[in-house]
């Protein structure tokens, strides 16, 4: 067990995570020639279009140095803020992280959250200036940023290069000196943790864990605590490029466990794994249950297909914890689901997966965030949809969530992110000067503001260059209104929204030019309006389809020109009360995304 190594990467997005992995992945010669390739660990196709890091990937690497042999755990995590929760599961599994710095970007947001995070699990951190290959690598200012916030030494700190491989011998010196052997005892009763799941067609689930104590053995017959199921261990090995198989494991091991499982239910991550016979008397404590941070309804296409979307759910949230879902139906599309999601990019994430992966068509509705509505009779309400507020005279006030928003940049962008911030409801908090040339912005805003396009403003505004982190900071009062969009005079509950009186007319006269724009023209006028409670605050009108009835009136008197007239007008009239008007989704994507 003293030759056993668990640690993780982590880093701010695109600060070169998965290449350094590679790089590791050939040094200690895990994976062949045959099956390089870049960002090996990335097995999803979506993570390899996009360029990024979705799921963590955990991998075993051999190694041998002065002819002693080690075992290495590598865990490579994302670095986008949605996705976190991968994070912190990680890094529960591991007892090092090397933290990995860009040196012609120096430290972001994310890295600052992320190295929090192992500091808080008493992880051993190993400094590393990735990138040094580029000609505008800034090592003495990188190296400086680092020691401020490590309070480490300069000698401490690791120069590599994740593209040509250089310092990759230094880091595998350095977690094999730095990172302590995982403690536990293999003589104990069995403790293992569940960290991450996969859901696979033939096998049922497969659950990664994490032995703390204890050892376990093929064919053993264990117990999930916290289901308080009991199964054979049809299968346990270790993660390699693919799985292997293996006959037992002790304590430092990480590995995964196949046992027939089918039900999605059965396996929950942070749950502890113990033996049958001679069960561990504690669960593994220390794991937090994910906060959703932004609700949206998903629905199905068609109807018929809600079954298949349970489905297509329950095993996307085994391979991605921090999806909550529950049901829930609307007026106007039916069953569905209310989901629950750690950012935008992460809505999008999953609608893509459940497209690909389940070929589930799906349309998703205005993304929202959850509400504390506190009503004259009910008490306190939690309010994630416009549809579930009560009525206007039952409630006392509103409160909506705020964050606490980190914006670290280039200080000539400073005018231009202080303005979105404040146009974003946000107040400032504290300005800090990292070095003389980038600065820490610290806001109280309202989580409500970010969900729409404020990251991608943040982005244009900054040339790329600013980084964003946020965390949850309690609720404050806020005066919100329902938003209501009726097309025809019948209300759409997919388009409505919970937005702050301010914004109200500005947002509504927006979405009702949009929707002018996409909906297509009928045989009859359709009124497209914005209301707040009975008052309308905005109409467009996508004019009808006209078929000119008077073409073969030739000269003659002008009442027979009227007579015709009339007549289509009351066919149009007719028409508009049994015609029913379909918003095509590209409207409901096209509200998401308005700038």
């Amino acid at each position: 067990m003293k030759n056993i190594r668990n640690f993780c990467i982590i880093a701010h997005i695109d600060h070169g995570k998965s290449t350094l992995a590679d790089r590791l992945l050939e040094y200690t010669e895990t994976v062949s020639e045959r099956d390089a390739q870049a960002q090996v660990l990335d097995d999803m196709e979506l993570e390899r279009e996009r360029g990024i890091t979705i799921k963590s990937h955990a991998i075993q690497m051999d190694f041998e140095r002065n002819g002693e042999k080690y075992v290495l755990n590598l865990i490579d995590t994302p670095g986008h803020v949605d996705f976190s929760y991968e994070v912190s599961r990680s890094i529960a599994a591991c007892e090092g992280a090397l933290l990995i710095v860009d040196s012609t970007q120096g430290i972001q947001a994310q890295t600052i959250s992320n190295l929090y995070l192992a500091i808080d699990n008493d992880l051993e951190i190993i400094p590393v200036m990735n990138k040094m290959d580029l000609p505008n690598a800034m090592p003495l200012e990188v190296t400086d940023q680092i020691v401020d916030m490590l309070g480490c030494d300069e000698e401490d700190i690791i120069e590599a290069s994740g593209k040509t491989g250089y310092g990759v011998d230094k880091i595998l010196d350095a977690i094999i000196d730095k990172v302590p052997a995982p403690k536990g005892d293999p003589n104990e009763p069995l403790q293992a943790l569940i960290f991450d799941s996969v859901y696979n067609s033939f096998r049922g689930i497969i659950g990664y864990f994490k032995i703390l104590n204890g050892t376990i053995r093929k064919n053993d017959i264990v117990k999930f605590i916290h289901t308080e199921k009991e199964y054979k261990a049809d299968e346990i090995g270790v993660l390699r490029l693919e799985q292997e198989p293996r006959k037992m494991l002790a304590a430092g091991d990480v590995g995964y466990i196949i046992s027939g499982i089918k039900a999605s239910s059965e396996v929950k991550v942070g749950d502890t794994i113990t033996h049958v016979a001679n069960p561990t008397q504690e669960a593994i404590t220390g794991f937090e249950d994910v906060k959703p941070m932004v609700f949206a309804g998903v629905y199905p296409v068609d109807a018929e297909d809600y079954e298949d979307l349970r489905a297509s759910m329950e095993k996307l949230q085994l391979n991605d914890a921090s999806l909550t879902y529950e049901p829930e139906s609307s007026a106007a599309l039916g069953f569905g689901f209310r989901c629950g999601f750690l950012g935008l990019l992460h809505m999008e994430i999953i609608q893509e997966r459940l497209e690909r992966e389940f070929d589930m068509n799906v349309i998703t509705t205005v993304p929202n965030v959850s509400y504390k509505v506190h009503t004259r009779r009910e008490g306190i309400l939690d309010v994630y949809n416009p549809s579930g507020l009560p009525d206007l005279s039952q409630i006392e006030h509103i409160e909506e969530p705020y964050i606490l928003a980190q914006v670290i940049l280039k200080a000539d962008f400073i005018g231009q992110v202080m303005k979105l911030c404040l146009d974003k409801r946000g107040i400032l908090k504290n300005t800090i000067y990292l070095t003389s040339n980038r600065v820490e912005l610290s806001f109280d805003m309202p989580l409500g503001e970010i969900v729409f396009d404020f990251y991608d403003r943040l982005k244009s505004i900054s040339k790329g260059y600013a980084s964003f982190d946020y965390h949850l900071n309690g609720y404050q009062p806020a005066k919100l209104v329902r938003l209501e969009i009726l097309l025809n005079g019948d209300y759409v509950d997919a388009l409505s929204t919970l937005i702050h009186q301010d914004n109200a007319y500005e947002f509504g006269k927006k979405i009702c030019v949009k929707l002018k724009e996409l909906i297509p023209r009928q045989q009859f006028d359709i009124a497209i309006q914005a209301a707040i409670g009975s008052k309308i605050i905005s109409r467009e009108t996508v004019k009808a389809v006209r078929k000119d009835v008077t073409a073969k009136c030739y000269g003659g008197d002008i009442t027979r020109k009227r007579k015709l007239l009339e007549k289509q007008k009351k066919g149009k009239k007719r028409m508009r009360q049994v015609g029913n008007v379909e918003v095509p989704q590209s409207a409901f994507l096209a509200v998401l995304k308005m700038d």
